[in-house]
């Protein structure tokens, strides 16, 4: 279950970051509101997978899943430009991710 409680909080991650770019500095009444709950629940999920999980890869793992998601919304969605260098680059934290979760497992 805390597995899961990660993957939320980093999805939530992805929100808030989002919201930031979104809020204008915090000028939108609403868009802001909605990035302070997604960062209260995202810690908040973050806390409850941390009572099982270490410190490390659960910080690590959260940080990276907000990075990748944030580095994808910037690029899909907002528009931001891509190039060889910032994708090997995100490629490298995506395969810091997944070797986290497999260390976990030895």
């Amino acid at each position: 279950m805390s597995w899961l409680y990660l993957l939320l909080a980093g999805v939530l991650e992805i929100v808030w970051a989002t919201g930031l770019k979104l809020s204008h500095g915090f000028t939108r009444p609403l868009v802001s509101v909605a990035t302070v709950l997604a960062m209260i629940a995202s810690f908040a999920l973050l806390a409850t997978a941390m009572r099982s999980l270490p410190l490390g890869t659960a910080y690590a793992i959260w940080t990276g899943i907000g990075a990748a998601g944030a580095f994808l919304v910037g690029a899909v969605w907002l528009g931001e430009p891509l190039n060889w260098l910032r994708i090997a680059s995100i490629a490298l934290i995506v395969a810091g991710i997944i070797g986290l979760r497999l260390a976990d497992h030895s």
